[in-house]
């Protein structure tokens, strides 16, 4: 969707300014150090519109608040960036927001809309390795149609999915997971909704019109996508996980009885895979039942907004042998994709296939049959690695994806493989050796599937780059270490994808 610009500087200006920008890459020639346009991509292979250069966010603060009446939100996002090259102008990621007024450090700045990119022109030109701070003052109308967005309304409110490429539908930002900041939250609602976002509650106020205000903090960086901010008619649920972790339950007050059965299986769950990962990262953890029994309200079953995984609240009500699984998968992202995300989005498999990895090992453990009927990992990999040359022709390689396949079966059951793989050829030791290894050197960053292969072989002690790579890259399925009597299907052109057709988790074998 393209979007009416918006110039709120001489035009002369602006044009001066555009000329010199190449988009996807650097500015035409100038005297090194001179100051220039900030390329508004990052150039990541699957999205390469998406993100900007020139700076990095440091941390958000986000302010919003909730009109009831007209369903409409106002709102502040402040930016505080470190540049890395002189900048006479920058942009950030937005989409359908409508924005009021710029400032660069505390200076009125003119800016434009165009596409999905708030280009910004500070009244002065920024230095290199400079400390500013941007503030956006916008609205945005969370049911307004846009060709892709991260709201979610729902009748009291609203929550947000922003994963993979939507959060700059809800607050201006350089949206990509390589650039993680800080983030800090107000959300003021009217009486009788509550507002909740990512971390721990810091403050609530009761201002002098009737509403509330709730702050929030998350201690851990984070990437845009993992964001999470909703207003309803909510009650928290709090509880202690293990070793004294605070859990917080946001659950929609008509279904707070209802939902209690699977909310307490959480303790559990995390106890079972801190034994595997490690400590869990963060500074609490908790369940967002969105408010909403509308089935087109998001297209996913669950989502790991950090600290608060997103859940279609029908979902919770099934027993256990049916949640428990995918509720694991979910908890799993904390580690690989919030805790460690991915640097760029064909590393998409460092999270889901991990996520359906013990997920999967989890539901096995307890004797759960999958959708195929099948109760061991070893039965449920012996029938994807039949299924492997079929989705290397139609997804392809697992590391390779593309944004309509980004989120094909090829990256969960996919990315399983390649790690059953891989334990198969090392050990159980060693590859949870690796595991932790790669959690630990990349904690509260970004990781690149080169940077999972380097701690494998480092970890290892031997050179796995072309065990790993062919694995990841390949166009044909290798051979199953330990297992040489499996085979592959021959590829069918007549066989269609296993591509999801209603939500990014829908194709997780967990469910």
């Amino acid at each position: 969707m393209r979007y009416r610009s918006r110039v709120t500087a001489p035009a002369a200006a602006l044009i001066g300014t555009a000329a010199a920008l190449t988009v996807g890459g650097t500015a035409h020639a100038a005297p090194k150090d001179a100051a220039a346009p900030g390329p508004e991509t990052l150039g990541d292979p699957v999205f390469p519109s998406l993100g900007n250069d020139g700076y990095r966010v440091a941390a958000y603060h986000l302010d919003l608040a909730y009109d009831a009446t007209t369903k409409l939100v106002d709102a502040q996002a402040t930016l505080k960036i470190r540049t890395t090259q002189a900048l006479t102008r920058l942009s950030l990621d937005a989409l359908g927001l409508d924005i009021r007024t710029v400032r660069v450090g505390g200076r009125t700045a003119a800016f434009e809309q165009a596409d999905e990119k708030l280009r910004i022109t500070p009244a002065r030109p920024l230095p290199a390795k400079a400390h500013v701070t941007i503030c956006v003052e916008y609205g945005a109308d969370p049911s307004r149609a846009l060709a892709h967005t991260a709201w979610v309304v729902t009748p009291d409110g609203f929550a947000i999915c922003p994963q993979p490429n939507s959060a700059h539908t809800v607050f201006p930002c350089n949206d990509h997971p390589s650039d993680k900041a800080d983030f800090t939250f107000r959300v003021t609602v009217p009486a009788g909704l509550r507002g909740v976002a990512n971390g721990l509650l810091t403050g609530v106020e009761t201002l002098a019109d009737g509403r509330t205000a709730y702050s929030y903090r998350s201690r851990e960086p984070m990437a845009t996508e993992l964001a999470q901010i909703t207003v309803g008619d909510y009650v928290v649920k709090d509880r202690q996980g293990p070793h004294g972790l605070p859990l917080r339950d946001v659950v929609p007050a008509a279904r707070a009885t209802a939902l209690e059965p699977a909310l307490a299986l959480t303790p559990g769950l995390v106890d079972w895979l801190e034994q595997r990962l490690g400590a869990f990262p963060f500074e609490t953890y908790g369940l967002l039942p969105c408010n909403s029994d509308d089935p087109n309200a998001f297209d996913f079953t669950g989502l790991e907004t950090q600290t608060l995984t997103l859940y279609k609240p029908n979902f919770l009500l099934q027993e256990e042998k049916k949640i428990g699984s995918h509720m694991m998968h979910e908890l799993v992202h904390s580690w690989f994709g919030n805790m460690v995300s991915p640097a760029t989005w064909s590393d998409l498999w460092l999270n889901e296939g991990h996520a359906d990895f013990y997920g999967l090992l989890y539901r096995y453990e307890r004797g759960w049959a999958d959708s195929l009927g099948l109760t061991t990992m070893e039965a449920r990999m012996k029938d994807t690695y039949a299924r492997g040359d079929q989705w290397r022709h139609d997804s392809g390689p697992v590391a390779a994806p593309n944004a309509a396949n980004l989120f094909d079966s090829q990256r969960y059951l996919g990315g399983v493989l390649v790690l059953y793989a891989f334990r198969e050829l090392v050990g159980e030791d060693t590859f949870h050796a690796v595991e932790r290894a790669f959690l630990d050197r990349h904690r509260g960053s970004s990781a690149t599937t080169s940077d999972y292969i380097a701690v494998a072989s480092d970890v290892s002690g031997q050179d796995q780059s072309g065990f790993l790579r062919d694995w990841l890259y390949g166009t044909k399925t290798p051979r199953m270490p330990g297992h040489p009597d499996w085979t592959v299907t021959p590829v069918s052109a007549t066989l269609a994808p296993h591509r999801r057709t209603s939500g990014y988790h829908d194709n997780s074998a967990t469910l």
